[in-house]
């Protein structure tokens, strides 16, 4: 066979970006390879795959040649890359069956590497998604990305984890994204798709190359009763396959303040808001647990109110470039929620009272976020044993010490019991020297409740592990099967 070419101006974002795809964990050696393939038109492609999602490049270079597909070791090919220059071009072939050789230029001459390689039709097979595309403009990106921002983390919260295309509304279609303790939400988007769609979170989609390489076109495969809903979102060069995330998203709506209950407003001048971040940084931070921070409107001017430990007073400073209005008010809320809707551009900040969700806005973009009490949690007191049951073992609980003040945390409401995803609110308070029995056993609930959330995080994980061994079981299957297919034509063979 002729050899491929690959241009490593081409080679280095498409190594950068399936580099996002291979898992370092998998234990199936065929996804440690990428697909190599010379198509029938003369294009290159480089494709990888963990099994639930895909990535595929198409280089823009000319591809003379018979048309062939091959599998190279992801590292090999990356090792390789890393000795060549910038204007190089590396060379793959076939050398030996289940071998290929990677030749590139070091130091005047060629130097070639050979690696083992695996049969082509071993790889998972990806999906081709057709239909209409949606296109997503660089506005619609760009919620799409602050959507994936304010997503949740928490694994037994996956309906969480992402960003949610809400076009339950036919004349107001959304970007919506939320942890529960603060909501983004984007809108004056018209989109064609039929039905609501989460996208889950992945580095790959955070990638600056893909975000800068055109606007991005969706196409959502056909609903399958068997499998989670497959989408494809393309840009110039790229094509990434996933899945979508199973499960009804929360009733985010309940959660907007309605805005004539907005008592203050302030607003921030664009251009300080890089000043006012920088500020909020280098304030000192009391609560290292939901690292409170204070905004204080009073006569219209706005201060920034924080302290070194809970003891200290308040230290106050007056922000250049803010104007209030409206009743006077003091909240506290997480700083670092504070400085990321000031990086979104949300310049006006809405507030109802000091325990009020506070709103920034702007121009169809929203953030929700819920305060905080100004003085944090202490700190996390021995635990007090229990008294074993006959159908559990022994287990340790904490019972939270007296206090004058402790932190109270809020979340986003529930939604109206529908989903398995939906935030839930907390209140935990503590007031004078001793705790009640009720207050007692209302915080021996919080603990319950911990030990289950622990016990979903690692039946989520154990789902995962048994996933993944069902993969590579069928994997294993396929093997046999082919195993038995060469078998057979060796039986058939005469001499």
């Amino acid at each position: 066979m002729n050899p491929i070419s690959l241009p490593v101006t081409e080679l280095k974002p498409a190594l950068a970006g399936l580099g996002r795809i291979i898992s370092k964990r998998t234990t199936l050696p065929v996804l440690k390879h990428v697909r190599l393939e010379r198509t029938k038109t003369g294009q290159l492609e480089l494709a990888a795959t963990d099994l639930d999602t895909a990535a595929i490049v198409r280089f823009d270079a000319p591809a003379q040649g018979e048309p062939v597909t091959l599998l190279v070791p992801y590292e090999d090919l990356h090792n390789a890359f890393k000795s060549c220059g910038r204007e190089d071009t590396l060379f793959i072939t076939v050398v030996e069956k289940e071998r290929v050789a990677l030749k590139f230029p070091v130091g005047g001459d060629f130097i070639e590497h050979r690696c083992e390689s695996l049969p082509a039709e071993e790889f998972p097979p990806i999906t081709e998604i057709h239909g209409e595309p949606t296109v997503l403009d660089e506005a619609l990106r760009g919620a799409i990305h602050e959507a994936l921002q304010c997503a949740s983390t928490d694994e037994t919260r996956l309906i969480l984890n992402g960003a949610y295309l809400d076009v339950s509304k036919p004349k107001a279609h959304y970007v919506v994204g939320t942890d529960g303790r603060h909501l983004f939400s984007s809108n004056s988007f018209a989109l064609s798709l039929k039905d609501s769609l989460l996208i889950p979170s992945h580095r790959f989609l955070g990638w600056k190359e893909f975000d800068a390489d055109g606007d991005w076109k969706l196409r959502v495969a056909k609903a399958d009763k068997d499998n989670a809903l497959q989408f494809e979102i393309a840009s110039n060069h790229w094509r990434f396959i996933t899945r979508s995330l199973d499960g009804n998203y929360p009733n985010w709506r309940q959660v907007i303040p309605n805005g004539s209950s907005t008592q203050t407003t302030v607003e921030v001048d664009p251009a300080s808001a890089d000043s006012i971040i920088q500020t909020v940084a280098r304030m000192p931070n009391h609560d290292s647990v939901n690292h409170a921070i204070g905004l204080e409107i009073e006569d219209r001017r706005v201060r920034l109110l924080a302290k070194s430990s809970s003891e200290d007073p308040w230290t106050r400073v007056e922000l250049e470039g803010v104007k209030a209005s409206g009743k006077d008010v003091a909240v506290h809320l997480n700083r670092h929620l504070l400085a990321k809707a000031l990086r979104f551009g949300l310049t006006r900040l809405e507030i109802i009272d000091a325990m009020g969700p506070l709103r920034f806005v702007s121009e169809g973009r929203q953030m929700i976020v819920m305060p905080v009490r100004p003085n944090s949690s202490p700190a996390a007191p021995p635990p007090v044993s229990t008294p074993p049951s006959a159908s559990a073992p022994a287990a340790s609980t904490t019972t939270p010490p007296p206090a004058a003040e402790q932190q109270e945390t809020k979340t986003m409401p529930e939604n109206s019991g529908n989903t398995n995803g939906g935030a839930t609110r907390t209140a935990t308070t503590t007031e004078g020297a001793e705790k009640s029995a009720i207050e007692t056993a209302l915080a021996q609930i919080e603990v319950v409740r911990g030990d289950f959330r622990n016990g979903i995080t690692g039946l989520n994980k154990l789902a995962d592990a048994l996933k993944q061994a069902q993969r590579e079981s069928k994997a294993s299957d396929k093997e046999i099967q082919s195993v038995r297919q060469t078998i057979r034509s060796l039986q058939s063979v005469r001499i």
